[in-house]
């Protein structure tokens, strides 16, 4: 039986608590928000105890998932590495590179898990498109969502753009030779909209679209290979292939068996403590996804500057 926590039960941790709460073989020992009232609703609803804050709660468990606004995931996640404990830390890993580099050498010096909760990883789709790739040319991806007024504290190059840059990295086996960017502050103080152009050295282009003022949601990556073309809908989880085959191109619609991706991820983490294995998005893939997202907000915000 693995003890877990969850700090921080907000739109997010919440969904943690309750996956935790069904898992075989795992306790939900307890959980913590800053919103005593909310905190008291969940833990009654998942039947686990209510901690005053983080730092009691470490005492009662093997692992935690952070859920917490990205600017004190470093501070709670290395009290939790510096306890042995292993975590489970939301995207962005943390607002620093070096940040990130401090924790993930801790958890490297005490032989934890830790993962960064990379959700779209575990879409059934990316798994499935991820096997279909074969040295990608062009890759093409759109996430856009409507204004909805929550995750504006930080660019949407952080709270969007990050989970496409973290699947294109995880499908180019190359390093990256230039980065462009440009985008545009419109109903907040941070960037809502941002078009990144990324080249990589193997030749590979990649060009990503984020938005939190669209007219709805999208969320759609493309890839493009010699004789084929992948489209995959994040969303229905549904990968078309566009394949040339004896100079005909045939159009084929597969569609994975639909899991709720967020259980999988919960269910992989466990798994890692367990076996002692690396996760799919270790600190380090965590890390990699931060500096792309970083280099193009910088240079969006650059941009305003001229």
């Amino acid at each position: 039986m693995i003890n877990v926590g969850v700090i921080g039960v907000g739109s997010i941790g919440v969904h943690h608590a309750r996956i935790y709460s069904g898992l075989e073989d795992v306790h939900l020992a307890g959980i913590v928000d800053a919103d005593a009232a909310r905190a008291r609703e969940i833990a009654e609803k998942y039947h686990c105890k209510v901690f005053s804050g983080y730092q009691e709660l470490i005492d009662s468990v093997d692992a935690v998932s952070i859920a917490v606004p990205t600017t004190l995931h470093f501070d709670i996640a290395m009290a939790c590495l510096k306890n042995n404990r292993h975590i489970l830390v939301e995207k962005p890993v943390t607002t620093t590179l070096d940040e990130a580099d401090r924790l993930i050498e801790e958890a490297d010096r005490r032989n934890l898990t830790f993962q960064v909760g990379h959700l779209e990883r575990f879409n059934a789709g990316v798994s499935m498109i991820s096997a279909m790739v074969n040295k990608p040319q062009f890759i093409e991806s759109q996430r856009l969502s409507p204004f909805l007024g929550r995750g504006t504290d930080v660019d949407v190059t952080l709270d969007l753009m990050i989970h496409d840059i973290d699947i294109i990295l995880s499908l180019v086996d190359s390093e990256i030779a230039d980065i462009r960017a440009t985008g545009a502050k419109v109903l907040t103080d941070n960037i809502d909209i941002a078009h990144a152009w990324i080249e990589f050295e193997n030749g590979c282009i990649a060009e990503a679209v984020s938005s939190r003022i669209a007219d709805g949601k999208k969320r759609e990556l493309k890839v493009f290979q010699h004789n084929s073309y992948l489209n995959l809908d994040y969303q229905k989880q549904e990968v078309s292939c566009y394949i040339k085959q004896n100079g005909n191109v045939e159009k084929e619609t597969r569609n994975p068996e639909v899991k709720e991706p967020l259980k999988e991820q919960l269910n992989s983490f466990i798994e890692c403590i367990r076996d002692r294995s690396q996760p799919l998005v270790s600190g380090r893939e965590g890390k990699e996804a931060l500096k792309v997202v970083l280099k193009i907000s910088g240079l969006v915000n650059r941009g305003f500057a001229i």
